[in-house]
């Protein structure tokens, strides 16, 4: 067994077999395709607010850096762990491929419970990763982003640390920072506006009006809360939502600007006046025509695919489908917009921020908001069509679609040994 070895690392494996098997793939290339390039695992000691110290375990990974330097955020989770950052390393490799970006995939994290960290001992952390990892990111290497439980503060931090390092400041060292310092417009929204880009381009070749159409959101975070906004804008009504402590549900639709605006200042969903509480369980079983997935991995299985009543779903987290319900929603015909396709706004405008952060000139974000459109629906559409070509799934055309480009970089680099 190999120390990369989990549920959630097995299931990004076999969905690159499942693509490899479909592009006739070198088998050599095949082989080193399935292993990060690199791993690396730290000990991050930090002394905590009441005087005692304790170590928490840090990781980065990096996949694959045949197309440019790695880029991945860094999460911060209690069941983060080596098998988990590895497949969520390898996910990021085709997606940054398939969007058509000049860089490879990656991925860090550290295990812990930041909701009950206060912001010192969650600075302290940040600071001693960043410096355990110092050797390993950079502007022409690695470039790390905001994850789940990461924000622009943290990356604020890690840029501090890593620009202290080298003696003078270095903004292009990580994405999803401030814009006061060096950040980009529209990166915040930037993952959920990709969302609901694809979710609009997959209702026109569906004839879906969006205009009356529900929605369930799994996930109220930054990229669930920003994904129901954009929803609402196009006339779909938001029929529920949960987050970590609660689901709720409302068959009229949610006044979004009201309930973003609660989360905000409650930090939960749980006591909002206009919903009825239901179970994070009944919550994905909802009937409506959308659904997004956008919180953890592996939500949607074997146990409760065929449960599931929606015409669409797009992913906005990471892996929240398995191989096993992949099948069950094809057979039943609900269109599934992968994630490697449908969360690509982030990875799309931090490269953005990324390349201006080098040339230190700043474009609007009515600019940004231009660029990503275009990239995402190219991405969209080129997957759609490979689609029906192959008749496969939509995650196996994006996949195909991201396998092949750096399956064709690495044979004309060559191996070096």
């Amino acid at each position: 067994m190999s120390e990369y070895e989990t549920p959630i690392s097995r299931m990004a494996v076999e969905q690159f077999e499942r693509a490899a098997k479909h592009l006739d793939l070198d088998p050599n290339i095949s082989e080193r395709l399935k292993r990060p390039q690199r791993a690396l695992i730290v000990s991050v000691p930090i002394r905590m607010d009441d005087g005692s110290v304790e170590v928490f375990d840090g990781y980065r990974v990096q996949h694959n850096m045949a197309l440019g330097p790695c880029k991945g955020g860094i999460r911060y989770h209690h069941e983060v762990n080596l098998g988990e950052v590895t497949a969520l390393a390898m996910w990021m490799s085709w997606k940054c491929a398939l969007a058509g970006l000049p860089m490879g995939g990656a991925k860090g994290g550290i295990r812990c419970h930041p909701e009950t960290m206060s912001r010192n001992e969650l600075q302290n952390m940040t600071r001693r990763y960043a410096a355990e990892i110092f050797l390993f990111i950079g502007p022409d290497t690695d470039i790390p982003a905001p994850d789940m439980g990461t924000n622009q503060q943290t990356m604020a931090w890690i840029m501090d640390t890593y620009s202290q390092h080298r003696g003078f400041s270095t903004p292009g060292v990580v994405t999803g920072k401030p814009v006061s310092i060096g950040g980009s417009l529209g990166r915040i929204e930037a993952t959920g506006r990709g969302v609901v880009s694809t979710v609009v381009e997959t209702a026109k070749y569906l004839n879906l009006n969006l205009n009356g159409a529900t929605a369930v959101i799994q996930g109220f975070g930054n990229v669930g809360s920003v994904s129901a906004k954009y929803l609402s804008q196009s006339g779909c009504k938001i029929i529920a939502a949960n987050d970590s402590k609660t689901a709720i549900t409302n068959s009229k639709g949610f006044n979004i600007e009201k309930l973003i605006e609660y989360k905000i200042q409650n930090k939960t969903l749980k006591g909002f006046p206009e919903a009825e509480p239901i179970s994070h369980d009944e919550l994905l079983e909802i009937k409506c025509d959308i659904l997004i997935p956008a919180a953890l991995g592996r939500v949607i299985n074997e146990k409760n695919a065929s449960k599931i009543k929606c015409k669409i779903i797009s992913e906005g987290a990471n892996g929240p489908t398995t191989n096993e319900a992949d099948e069950i929603l094809f057979d039943k015909g609900i269109f599934v917009i992968p994630d490697i396709l449908a969360n690509s706004g982030g990875v799309i405008v931090s490269y953005f921020e990324w390349v201006q952060d080098l040339q230190n000139f700043f474009w609007s974000e009515e600019e940004i908001s231009k660029n990503l459109q275009k990239i995402i629906k190219k991405s969209f559409h080129e997957t759609l069509s490979l689609s029906q070509k192959k008749k496969v799934p939509m995650r196996i055309a994006a996949l195909m679609l991201g396998v092949r480009k750096i399956s064709d970089a690495m044979l004309v680099r060559g191996l070096y040994a």
